[in-house]
């Protein structure tokens, strides 16, 4: 690549006016739990975001689901930015106050042999989780204003807990340690963001 061919790209990169969108994801609105943010665009086909997930819920169909996570992606479009195909890479942060999912059952669970034995379903977990991983979506033009997003991520989630039983207040992972470890691939991002065109 020549000189002149990569100052070109900068001017031309200097001259595309830079759009902001505000979004909300509309799958969990409905049930009270607020994911949210702001994507800002930094080329023609780069984009930043910036996002909360809050889930203030101390009790969800019977489940702790107390979650406040804030994430941060840097997304790339295929065709231009806010148009069709992309993909990203994300870091999020997490403090949560809930069940894991395997957690949902009644079933017995012994966390050493010399431990307690209690049904799954009395312990939750209190901590915080690191998140990387990659973002894919696809987002489209509803009107002039309005964008749709649609998008799925995942990754590796790192994590330090406690673990507690809900009625009797006890830590049920009483091997000495004081936080709890986990780490595991997962999906943790997703949905459908109505986007809003402020610039």
């Amino acid at each position: 690549m020549t000189m002149a061919s990569i100052i070109n790209a900068q001017i031309q990169d200097s001259a595309v006016s830079k759009k902001l969108y505000v979004k909300a994801n509309a799958l969990f609105l409905p049930i009270g739990i607020l994911n949210a943010g702001l994507e800002y665009q930094i080329n023609k086909k780069m984009t930043v975001q910036g996002d909360v997930f809050i889930s203030p819920w101390k009790s969800f169909m019977g489940k702790y689901a107390q979650i406040y996570m804030i994430g941060f992606d840097g997304r790339y479009y295929f065709d231009e930015a806010f148009k069709h195909w992309y993909v990203g890479a994300n870091i999020s942060a997490a403090r949560y106050i809930l069940q894991k999912y395997n957690y949902w059952s009644d079933k017995p669970t012994q966390y050493t042999p010399e431990s307690p034995i209690y049904a799954a379903s009395d312990l939750y977990q209190n901590g915080y989780s690191l998140f990387l991983g990659v973002t894919a979506g696809y987002q489209f033009e509803l009107s002039k204003n309005w964008n749709m997003d649609l998008y799925l991520g995942g990754g590796t989630a790192q994590s330090i807990y406690k673990g507690y039983h809900k009625e009797l207040g006890v830590r049920y992972d009483n091997d000495g340690r004081r936080w709890d470890k986990s780490g595991e691939i997962i999906p943790y991002r997703g949905g459908v963001m109505i986007s809003y065109k402020l610039k």
